[in-house]
């Protein structure tokens, strides 16, 4: 026959099993949202080194061949448009020092130049996590995260090492990531303290209040323009950038023959 302390204590006990499986969900959709923003915040810096100059390029071209085009017809409207697309372009008072010794005499950057002229291309830093990165953050984020921390001590202590574990992924340094998992590895571990029901009500409140956050922040990593143009070839970035740059390439050559013909 069952006691009256163990039908109280059943429900508790499944509360407390639903709050860790929630907890342990939200760290592995947690892992996922920055998984990708990394990612997104890795590629937009490879699609600025790689794609910048030569998007620049091209907005000088456009202002060199409204010019040329204003210069020949004298219209009004030719010549505002030229103007236009010139004060885009200058430069922004007191930055000139800030960019002495980035660009060539032509105003392209040193890359932009290579591209432009068929030479080799400095390729652009690389920091995507490797593999084995990936898999020591995603290690350390379920081992270490201040979420599974029940005492506001602990929790701090956790989020000071998740911070170091991020930084460390963000830079893809498998190096640092393996001496932190040691790290942790030989550190505290304090007791989980059992909660009461309403701590544990509460405590599945928290976290569909920050699921629903981090839905937020997932949509708008999604949707922002660079995480869009990751998602249309998420295994092979690079290959992305190679189409984009040749496409980006054409517009040059077809804007450096139109401005040829008005000058000529």
């Amino acid at each position: 026959m069952t006691t009256p302390e163990v039908e109280q204590s059943r429900p508790e006990e499944r509360l407390e099993r639903a709050v860790r499986a929630a907890e342990h969900a939200l760290i592995e959709y947690e892992i996922a949202v920055e998984t990708f923003r990394v990612e997104v915040e890795n590629f937009s810096r490879l699609h600025e080194q790689r794609l910048g100059p030569v998007y620049a390029r091209i907005e000088e071209l456009d202002a060199q061949i409204a010019e040329a085009r204003a210069a020949r017809t004298g219209d009004p409207e030719d010549v505002r448009k030229a103007q236009e697309l010139r004060a885009r372009l200058m430069p922004i008072p007191g930055v000139e020092e800030l960019l002495n010794g980035w660009m060539d005499g032509d105003g392209l950057f040193p890359e932009a130049a290579a591209m432009l002229t068929d030479q080799p291309v400095r390729p652009p830093q690389r920091v995507r996590p490797s593999e084995e990165a990936r898999k020591l953050y995603r290690e350390l984020a379920r081992k270490a995260h201040p979420d599974l921390a029940q005492e506001e001590k602990e929790r701090r202590r956790r989020e000071e090492f998740i911070t170091r574990v991020n930084a460390a992924y963000a830079r893809g340094d498998e190096a640092e990531l393996r001496e932190l998992a040691e790290e942790w590895a030989a550190g505290p571990e304090l007791k989980q303290v059992p909660s009461r029901s309403e701590e544990l009500y509460a405590r599945l409140e928290w976290l569909t209040q920050r699921k629903e956050l981090l839905t937020l922040v997932a949509k708008e990593l999604e949707e922002s323009a660079i995480g869009s143009m990751l998602r249309l070839a998420p295994d092979d970035p690079d290959r992305l950038l190679e189409e984009i740059a040749q496409q980006l390439q054409a517009q040059v050559a077809e804007r450096e023959a139109e401005l040829a013909a008005l000058l000529g």
